[in-house]
């Protein structure tokens, strides 16, 4: 299926992870990737830069365009958006996936740290998906889709972990607002999230080095699926990312699990 071939689409955060895996995954039709991440040099803790995902990009079968970016920084996103449009374009596609995790509870949350997650989860994504509207509304089939949870308020989810709960579903909100906004002029707005925990650099926060969580690959091809649907129709939509590919046809997941056999750990805000 080459459904995002000539697409672009703009990926936050890319650099590992989720965003890394749907940008290999729309690579492999032909999509145009910008990865707009703020890791440009190798870190030894944390696998992955822009430039050696993009490296990737193009032996999967994309055009790669990697941009150091931090969604905090206002004319950094101008500049990255205007970058992107003049290298490719135009903008088909923005994924917010850029996220900030902190899971201290309220009274051991230093003020710092609540202002970094505000300002990458909520604001980000708010200020990367203003600066796109004006490419996203001139675009066949507009999409923006935002790693986020579905909007439950219940108490639990934030008891534990108020702080970042809000911020993740400020992101949400972002979703539920905008999809109507901007339903007239079919941009769709749509969140995505895992039903199990997921292999990331977060997941060790949880204490899973693999064992009960699930690849980045499933989240991959679920927002693939979402991506090629028609905006006008598919807006305004929390997804888990099982439920996408059991919509999708498919009903053999053990090819997701990090670790084969293991019993599947839920994510955060999934019953």
């Amino acid at each position: 299926m080459t459904a995002l071939r000539g697409k672009t689409v703009f990926i936050t955060g890319g650099s590992r992870g989720i965003g890394r895996a749907i940008a290999l995954k729309v690579a492999a039709d032909g999509a145009n990737v910008v990865i707009a991440s703020k890791t440009d040099e190798p870190n030894p803790k944390l696998p992955g830069t822009i430039h050696s995902v993009a490296r990737e990009i193009e032996a999967a079968g994309g055009h790669a365009l990697p941009l150091q970016l931090d969604v905090r920084d206002d004319a950094a996103i101008q500049v990255a958006v205007a970058t992107a449009v003049a290298h490719f374009g135009g903008i088909d596609v923005l994924v917010n996936n850029a996220s900030a995790l902190n899971l201290s509870k309220t009274p051991d949350l230093n003020m710092s740290r609540f202002d970094l997650m505000f300002s990458i989860n909520i604001r980000g994504t708010f200020a990367t998906t203003q600066a796109c509207l004006p490419h996203l509304a001139r675009a066949s089939n507009p999409h923006v889709l935002v790693l986020s949870p579905p909007l439950d308020l219940e108490p639990g989810w934030f008891a534990d972990h108020c702080a970042y709960t809000i911020s993740k579903y400020g992101m949400s909100m972002c979703v539920l607002g905008m999809a109507e906004e901007f339903r007239p002029k079919g941009i769709a707005f749509n969140a995505l999230w895992p039903r199990t925990m997921i292999e990331t650099a977060a997941s060790r926060l949880f204490g899973l080095a693999g064992e009960g969580c699930r690849t980045t690959e499933i989240m991959a091809d679920a927002a693939h699926a979402v991506l090629i649907q028609d905006s006008r129709s598919c807006t305004g939509n929390f997804f888990i990312d099982e439920q996408v590919l059991r919509a999708n046809g498919t009903d053999v997941f053990d090819k997701y699990d990090a670790v084969p056999g293991a019993t599947l750990v839920s994510d955060l805000f999934v019953r």
